[in-house]
């Protein structure tokens, strides 16, 4: 019995400091993210990442894009057959072989982001995480702890306990899958606008 209040008495503790705003100086505060969305797809892509497929091949999308659109995959809910992988395989190593791809990297990269949808399955993704600083009622500076992967497209980036104050994120692409598709900025929307 004492164990389990304890443990309880332990847990409250924990989601407190974790969820409250935790007061750094008078009128400034540090105060958590809330990332959401961030793994919508091109419609043109008919729900393949290709931002993600292209980021960790080292190529920009629009390559990605037009080496595949030479592919004929198999029909929803069938396997190729061999002989089809290998045609489709040939046609996207002539696109993207000058681009400095290799057949090694297009496997490594396809199967990492290999997924069905139709499943219910989502590609690898890591959650970012991060705190603003709020001063006298605005974001002072955003710290990003965790930049996370496999965003595919930019997440609405929100301030817990803050509806009106809006951020704006920025994702970078890499060759390393545990890095690709990760937040690189976070930045008030405001000042966003103002450096455009």
């Amino acid at each position: 019995m004492f164990q389990v209040s304890l443990w309880s008495l332990i847990s409250a503790i924990f989601v407190t400091a974790v969820l409250t705003p935790r007061i750094v100086s008078a009128g400034e505060e540090k105060v958590q993210l809330v990332f959401s969305g961030g793994h919508e797809t091109d419609p043109r892509d008919r729900g393949r990442p290709v931002a993600l497929v292209a980021g960790g091949l080292g190529v920009p999308p629009d390559v990605f894009r037009n080496a595949f659109s030479q592919v004929k995959p198999a029909p929803a809910g069938t396997r190729p057959q061999p002989e089809q992988v290998r045609r489709n395989k040939t046609v996207l190593l002539n696109a993207l072989g000058p681009h400095g791809v290799t057949n090694d990297e297009l496997d490594r990269v396809s199967d990492y982001y290999r997924y069905n949808r139709s499943r219910g399955e989502m590609w690898p993704v890591k959650a970012a995480a991060g705190y603003a600083t709020i001063k006298d009622g605005a974001v002072a500076s955003v710290t990003i702890t965790e930049p996370g992967s496999g965003y595919s497209s930019p997440p609405t980036v929100t301030v817990s306990g803050h509806p009106g104050l809006a951020l704006t994120a920025k994702l970078t692409f890499d060759r390393d899958l545990k890095k690709n598709g990760s937040i690189s900025t976070v930045t008030p929307a405001s000042v966003e606008k103002a450096t455009r």
